[in-house]
């Protein structure tokens, strides 16, 4: 069996969670590799990535190329002599540095792949509605989330979990995966299958603004899991009027009520400790939102302080 030398390439809080596991089970991980540092917030404070953080706690060979095809960066990471490399969440890889190490690249995406290639598998899968999802490992190639693949975990979805909820079992899900996935390595037991393309696969696009706002005309059940599938970020989000005001509001939280009712899709109905939004099926109550320069608060904590008229709605 061959000694493994690791190179780790990540950024976000779910990479960190497998990287942890990797070091846990007393592999060699030789170097980590994450994004450049970026100004944040309004003070523009300069942010570590959650990678760069955890790299530096346990004094990591660390990496933080602008330019991956950049000479220094590339004969940096050769002298690493990694026989393999993992990516979890962190960007597309040129040729020259996929196909640099002699066991391989390989990739952890949180998706049953070839469904939900993409940048935001987690979110997209909840808003969708499937009831199944899982991770897979898969030798990176030219092209985004295509390779062929090593192995595959599956996993439910409850009807009432949210993005945050799943992104934390995924992340459990996936350090089991990429274990058995450097195991096979090790022994040089890996056998591969090539993803097949279909008309049917899902894609996982970016979040942006447009798709994160609820079109109120959709079902309780659409709205309903794109609020959950959003939660606890990005967030789902609308525009709340009442008489001359308008806000822009995040809904975080929110359970179906399905009920005939006479009211206009969009219609807000509040009482002193509860709100409703209506929808053509029923109505969407509101658990906890956000509005602009205040903090997450439950819908009671909000109706303590603020009061609508009978003409606010949502849109």
């Amino acid at each position: 069996m061959e000694k493994l030398r690791i190179v780790f390439m990540g950024t976000p809080e779910f990479a960190v969670g497998i990287l942890d596991t990797i070091i846990k089970h007393d592999y060699d991980v030789v170097g980590v590799i994450t994004a450049a540092d970026k100004p944040a917030g309004r003070g523009q404070k300069i942010k570590y990535s959650a990678v760069k953080e955890y790299a530096l706690n346990h004094q990591l060979t660390l990496l933080q190329p602008t330019n991956l095809k950049d000479e220094s960066f590339l004969q940096k990471l050769k002298s690493l002599k990694a026989n393999v490399q993992i990516v979890v969440a962190f960007r597309m890889l040129p040729e020259v540095v996929w196909k640099m190490p002699k066991l391989g690249t390989f990739n952890l995406h949180a998706s049953l792949l070839p469904n939900y290639r993409g940048a935001a598998p987690i979110n997209w899968v909840i808003i969708n509605g499937d009831t199944k999802t899982g991770v897979s490992t898969f030798f990176i190639d030219d092209k985004i989330d295509t390779g062929a693949i090593i192995l595959i975990s599956e996993t439910e979805i409850s009807p009432d979990e949210n993005a945050g909820q799943l992104h934390d079992r995924l992340m459990h899900l996936g350090s089991e995966t990429i274990l058995k996935t450097l195991e096979l390595i090790k022994k040089g037991n890996v056998v591969t299958t090539i993803q097949k393309d279909n008309p049917e696969i899902k894609t996982a696009y970016k979040l942006n603004k447009e798709n994160c706002k609820i079109d109120w005309t959709k079902s309780a059940v659409e709205i309903y899991n794109l609020i959950r599938g959003l939660n606890p970020y990005p967030s789902a989000w609308c525009l709340f009027r009442d008489k001359n005001e308008e806000w822009n509001i995040k809904i975080h939280e929110a359970k179906i009520v399905l009920e005939n009712h006479s009211y206009n899709v969009g219609n807000l109905i509040c009482t002193k400790k509860e709100m409703k939004i209506a929808v053509e099926n029923g109505f969407l109550q509101v658990l906890s939102l956000q509005f602009p320069g205040k903090k997450k608060m439950n819908t009671a904590e909000l109706l303590n302080g603020m009061t609508f008229s009978g003409d606010a709605m949502v849109y």
